[in-house]
């Protein structure tokens, strides 16, 4: 049953508890996510927030005796604040603005202070604050006219570092001095790139980082905080490293390495300047790096046959363990399937990767596309409700990263920018051809389905390439950039230009190339989700193409959920959401072309 694969639960953002080497994790047991403790001793999950949303961000106090946790409202993304004491029982809210954005920068050295920015002054102004827990007070610390975003403290709590998004992927790294309340760019950012993972030694002048400032893909790298200059310690030149934790001792770096949608995890010894792949570790999607002794690493794993737990990695055995049951079902568990990974050849040359899933290799299998969002992510090799469904029933789904995907380094995501927009659509042209070829696959019953700027895609692909879809599933998609840019969030809109194109210089492509001025060229069903409450991608860009559809008399259908946003967290629309699809896929790519034929 679709059940048994939509009901899995998964725990995911570890947390360690200083002082106390005690786990948190989030997951949605109840239906809706929530922080957690993990009872060693019971080997069981104890939970600790019953709030009435979703909780969204954690940070643990260096003390280890309070807690911060982030919770929205309906899914529309703008979290507030709660300080949680006495293991949790105590809860105490902290910013109280439910009309804002906040985003959490961690605490202060001390334990007593907290920094977040919100956009309180103007909705694209993202402003920093500093506050203290207990009397809830705080300061404005500093102004920006754009977003940025708190990353940490300094070590002697004198000073905040945060980032302002450059680009749609490109950040600066700035340091604020609280006393003066003025900033300045850290000299290693000279020109646009990407610095993420930033980890700080104790003596605050010296740090580590992830970044693709000199290369084409993210390597890791020592600097001075008063310096220009970039020690490369690691760098993988296919693949990108992602995340970086110093050790308490700071002798260690464990790091870990997005290899084609699967990660590795590696050491890096500071004082050697040596570094090894740990292989003892089961193959998947690695993150939430935190160290719990100097010899003990945690991270929660993810894979398509494991849906998410916390694992440990112990240095002086080199064994790791499975720590969290979370994502275990017995019901479906071995009926899960592990993808292969393939590409094709795409209009240009172009080599584009693609994850297949297939349970038995039977011919004219209908088949369905699942394009990823973003533009600027990646589908990894992780649990998938849908994609292990639909394979158990005999489907082939097929998930590409096509040219614009992140991971394979940044010439690759800035094959769509502005005007080439369209050739990452081709892109899915070229990858329906290439299935077309293969016996197990019926090219007359293919359909596609994605999120976000996924939906875009579907309902570009739907309406530059009608002749090759049998069904489409449009979830939070956009119909035309124009309307999408002009009524997204002002913050939100400078940095999506970078990617899209400006209403200034780029509105006749827009209306050349909008979904919503092609939907007469739709020739397949097609079903549409949205939110109420998305504040990414307004639920007017799902209404204005269901509205000009339906006048025409086009096999369409929406459905809005009123208490979510951008993305369906509560599990009663997650349910309703991915029974929807597949019944509609069912209908669609199996009963609808049998009839046909």
């Amino acid at each position: 049953m679709i059940m048994d694969y939509l009901q899995v639960k998964s725990a995911y953002q570890l947390k360690v508890v200083p002082k106390k080497r005690e786990l948190t994790f989030l997951s949605k047991l109840t239906g809706i996510a929530q922080l957690y403790r993990w009872n060693e001793e019971g080997q069981t999950a104890e939970q600790i927030t019953f709030l009435p949303d979703r909780v969204v961000e954690v940070d643990h106090s260096p003390c280890g005796t309070k807690t911060i946790v982030g919770m929205d409202c309906k899914g529309d993304e703008r979290q507030q604040f709660f300080l949680l004491t006495e293991n949790g029982t105590q809860v105490k809210p902290l910013t109280e603005a439910p009309a804002y954005f906040h985003y959490l920068g961690g605490w202060s050295p001390c334990g007593q202070k907290i920094a977040w920015s919100s956009n309180r002054r103007h909705p694209r102004c993202f402003d920093i604050f500093v506050q203290d827990v207990d009397s809830g007070e705080y300061e404005e610390v500093f102004r920006y006219d754009g977003r940025c975003d708190p990353v940490g403290w300094l070590p002697n709590g004198t000073g905040l570092v945060f980032s302002v998004q450059e680009t749609n992927i490109d950040n600066s790294l700035y340091l604020l001095d609280l006393q003066t309340k003025s900033a300045h760019k850290l000299p290693i950012c000279t020109h646009n790139a990407r610095f993420h993972s930033l980890q700080l030694t104790k003596d605050g002048k010296q740090g580590y980082i992830v970044t693709d400032r000199d290369e084409n893909t993210m390597a890791l790298c020592s600097f001075h905080l008063d310096s220009a200059e970039l020690q490369q310690l690691v760098h993988v030149p296919k693949w990108d490293i992602e995340e970086v934790k110093l050790s308490a001792d700071e002798k260690t770096l464990a790091f870990s390495t997005n290899e084609g949608g699967r990660s590795t995890l590696s050491l890096f010894q500071v004082d050697d300047k040596q570094w090894q792949k740990i292989e003892n570790v089961r193959q998947g999607v690695i993150t939430s790096l935190s160290w719990i002794t100097e010899d003990q690493l945690g991270f929660v794993l993810k894979s398509p046959t494991l849906p998410g737990d916390v694992w440990t990695y112990t240095i002086s055995t080199k064994t790791s363990k499975q720590v969290t049951t979370i994502g275990r079902s017995e019901a479906i568990e071995t009926n899960l399937i592990e993808p292969e990974l393939r590409s094709f050849a795409s209009f240009d040359g172009l080599e584009v990767p693609y994850f297949l899933y297939a349970k038995e290799q039977k011919k004219n299998s209908p088949v369905v596309v699942y394009v990823h969002g973003g533009p600027e992510s990646q589908i990894r090799a992780e649990y998938h409700p849908v994609f292990q469904y639909l394979a158990n029933q005999g489907f082939t789904v097929v998930a590409p990263n096509v040219r614009g995907s992140m991971g394979y380094g940044r010439e690759y995501v800035k094959l769509d920018d502005v005007r080439k927009r369209m050739d990452s659509v081709a892109d899915l042209a070229w990858l329906v051809k290439d299935l077309s070829k293969l016996e197990t696959v019926n090219p007359h019953a293919i359909g596609i389905m994605g999120r976000s700027y996924g939906g875009f895609m579907v309902l570009a692909a739907l309406t530059h390439y009608p002749d090759l879809w049998a069904a489409g599933v449009d979830i939070v998609g956009i119909s035309h950039f124009r309307t999408f840019l002009e009524n997204t969030g002002e913050w939100r809109r400078k940095l999506r230009e970078v990617e899209y194109g400006s209403l200034e210089h780029d509105s006749d492509f827009f209306e050349e190339i909008a979904p919503l001025n092609h939907s007469e060229k739709i020739q397949a069903p097609l079903l549409v989700f949205h939110g109420r409450n998305d504040t990414r991608v307004p639920v007017t860009e799902a209404e204005q193409l269901v509205a000009d559809m339906k006048n025409r008399g086009q096999q369409v259908a929406l459905h809005i959920f009123e208490d979510e946003g951008h993305f369906t967290e509560k599990l009663d629309n997650h349910i309703t959401l991915n029974q929807k699809i597949t019944q509609f896929f069912m209908q669609e790519l199996v009963v609808s072309t049998n009839e046909k034929e």
